[in-house]
């Protein structure tokens, strides 16, 4: 099979891209700035040309983009991709009913929602991990033990959220009622309450003050983009600023991060790390790795939780409803609920190392066996194929 991806800043195109070879697949790359996920005339121009010179099976991109579905169209060839992000607010656009769309989504609450507004080449699919490229790199390093540590954070603290930018707009009561609802927000695990909680009512309101851009084509609303791009990521900043002031309190925490930490007075700031040569040494070095679902991610299975696991790394992460589906919490994985609890698992954890060190072995165990690059490719494949044929 031919494939023509499309290259931008996702941390696992490598990945998907080297699977596609391995399994015998060739495949051609466009890097290509986009002016915007929807409209782009010139890369409208770049992707064309491309579909003409050369005879390909498909398209492939991480996450969804609309002006490539609309070329895809046009040309008739398959789009597929597979998303890493929830919500996409580029997939709430009138493409995504295109004839020439094949969609994986790991979030399964964002699968049941476009199923449920008539998208039928739509299909729930876990992200994964490539455990014998981590391998590789974890054999061949000598200094993994630099990255050692009792607890670390990988990740951004979002510091540079809009909802900071944008508060001070706000009359007291809007402003009042939306700290309530992150509150509230950040104390219930595995479950997102942001949607329900922007009624009409306080929509209408929030219209005087927040102007909704979108581009023709597009059926996003308001309650979407402001739980997502604002509330989300405000929500996101608190929850990991306070757990990590909290557990700096009381232990050696490392944080590998481009967000400015400077007031974190007990932290240790160790900088940003590459996703591919640094971060497996991280987790693989680290007694204990944290993971902070941003709430935006309704039930799925985001990127770190398979990359900490398939290092070999003990993980303690906030609960998703997806993770009983796929592992064994406090076999595999262990899950906290609210920074009281998440306290008393990073002590309890770093006073038992060997029950520690089997559950990162588990965990490391079942990714590489199940949840490999390899399984999720071939059965998107073979879907798209089964799809094609009817």
């Amino acid at each position: 099979m031919h494939i023509l991806m499309y290259r931008w800043k996702a941390y696992n195109y490598r990945d998907i891209e080297e699977t596609f070879r391995v399994l015998g697949h060739t495949v051609d790359n466009i890097e290509q700035k986009l002016g915007s996920y929807d409209v782009s005339p010139e890369f409208e121009q770049v992707i064309e040309a491309k579909i003409r010179e050369n005879r390909y099976d498909m398209v492939f991109t991480v996450n969804y983009f609309a002006v490539i579905s609309a070329a895809c169209q046009r040309h008739q060839l398959k789009y597929v991709c597979w998303t890493c992000d929830n919500p996409l607010i580029s997939m709430y656009h009138e493409t995504v009913f295109n004839s020439c769309n094949y969609i994986f989504t790991f979030d399964k609450t964002n699968y049941l929602e476009f199923r449920g507004m008539g998208v039928e080449h739509i299909w729930h699919l876990p992200l994964a991990v490539d455990t014998d490229r981590i391998d590789s790199i974890l054999e061949q390093s000598a200094d993994t033990m630099k990255y050692s540590g009792d607890v670390a954070f990988v990740g951004s603290l979002y510091e540079r959220n809009s909802y900071d930018r944008f508060k001070n707009k706000l009359p007291d009561y809007l402003k009042g009622y939306f700290d309530a609802v992150m509150e509230a927000q950040m104390n219930i695990s595995g479950a997102n309450i942001v949607e329900p909680m922007l009624t009409a009512d306080i929509l209408e309101q929030l219209q005087e003050y927040f102007t909704l851009e979108k581009s023709e084509g597009s059926f996003s609303d308001l309650g979407l983009i402001f739980q997502t791009t604002v509330l989300g990521f405000k929500i996101a900043q608190v929850e990991r600023r306070r757990a990590l002031i909290e557990l700096s309190k009381r232990y050696h925490v490392n944080v590998y991060s481009n967000s400015d930490v400077r007031d974190l007075i007990r932290i240790r700031y160790c900088g940003s790390v590459d996703y591919w040569s640094e971060m497996p040494k991280v987790f693989h070095a680290s007694k204990i790795n944290l993971n902070f679902t941003i709430p935006n991610i309704k039930s799925g299975i985001p990127l770190r939780i398979w990359d900490v696991l398939g290092s070999e790394g003990f993980l303690l992460t906030n609960y998703q409803a997806e993770i009983p589906v796929y592992f064994t919490e406090g076999k595999d994985l262990v899950c906290f609920d609210g920074i009281e609890d998440l306290t008393e698992k990073v002590d309890y954890y770093l006073t038992h190392e060997e029950e520690r060190k089997e559950i990162a072995r588990n965990g490391y165990r079942k990714v590489k066996e199940y949840h490999t690059y390899i399984e999720r490719i071939r059965t998107m494949l073979s879907q798209v194929e089964q799809t094609s044929c009817h």
